[in-house]
């Protein structure tokens, strides 16, 4: 399980981000789709397990076998494309612009949305025998989560929307916290063992991950939830986009761009000269 030191994975943060930013609209579209689809997947599995054992926490000790496939597989979601591709920006990789960065959030944000949806359709059909009965005990559970997670804020106004966003930025700060560990080791068990750790803690303290999100609440609307699309869009979904991308750039992005890739010149110890302290002692 080769280690790779803070300096190189920083740098290759900042290469998959120019890389991404150029990939063609095909390629970034079905990495989206995909990994969309494989999050949903896990999400489901995530809360089947709860459900089923009624212990959340052996859901979330599971949930992290989704990321870690999807991102083995080279596939893209947004909140790792919200910390990575701005630092080719901040770099000033030549060709880069704001312009291109945008491009890609928008086109993964599309995949990913596809992608969760079309795992939400799936599922529903599962969960309620093709919409001949009514949900079974796992598709209740997911109108509940629905319900609770958009109407369930707006009931408390300005502190709902705060606690949304902050659940938001912590979230990412996880997430993308796992991206960067995928990049410590160059083995297969050193890169799931990284990325599993941060992803446990975001799904264990039910922190908002946009893309898991997109699975969640179109399957609760499906499945019977009491809230609206509209609901969904302004209690859960677009605040968790902003405070995603607030936390993976900055307390990610940045704090590792600013440290490990642009690092400062020592301090010099007190009382001494640069000069003199390279001199050794007689």
């Amino acid at each position: 399980m080769a280690y790779v030191n803070p300096s190189e994975f920083a740098a290759k943060m900042i290469d998959a981000g120019e890389s991404k930013v150029f990939m063609s609209t095909k390629d970034t579209l079905i990495r989206a789709y995909m990994a969309g689809a494989i999050l949903a997947l896990a999400a489901a599995f995530a809360v089947t397990v709860a459900v089923n054992t009624g212990q959340f926490l052996i859901g979330a000790l599971l949930f992290p076998v989704g990321f870690c496939t999807l991102y083995l597989l080279g596939f893209d979601l947004l909140t790792g494309v919200f910390t990575l591709c701005p630092l080719a920006l901040l770099d000033k990789r030549p060709g880069v612009t704001v312009n291109g960065v945008l491009r890609n959030w928008g086109l993964v944000f599309v995949g990913n949305f596809a992608g969760a949806f079309t795992v939400a359709v799936f599922m529903a059909i599962i969960f309620t025998t093709g919409f001949s009965e009514a949900p079974n005990a796992v598709g209740q559970k997911i109108g509940v989560i629905g319900e609770s997670r958009t109407v369930g804020y707006a009931e408390h106004g300005f502190a709902g929307m705060l606690t949304l966003f902050v659940r938001a930025v912590m979230c990412n700060w996880m997430v993308s916290t796992g991206v960067v560990a995928a990049m410590l080791s160059t083995s297969v068990s050193g890169k799931v063992i990284a990325m599993w750790m941060p992803i446990l803690i975001f799904f264990y303290l039910g922190f908002e991950h946009s893309i898991v999100n997109m699975f969640l609440f179109p399957s609760g609307l499906l499945l019977g939830g009491d809230f609206t699309v509209m609901d969904y869009l302004i209690w859960n979904e677009i605040p968790t986009v902003i405070g995603n991308l607030v936390g993976g750039l900055t307390f990610v992005g940045a704090t590792i761009y600013a440290t490990h890739y642009k690092t400062s010149p020592k301090r010099t110890p007190a009382g001494t000269s640069t000069k003199s302290a390279s001199v050794p002692a007689e």
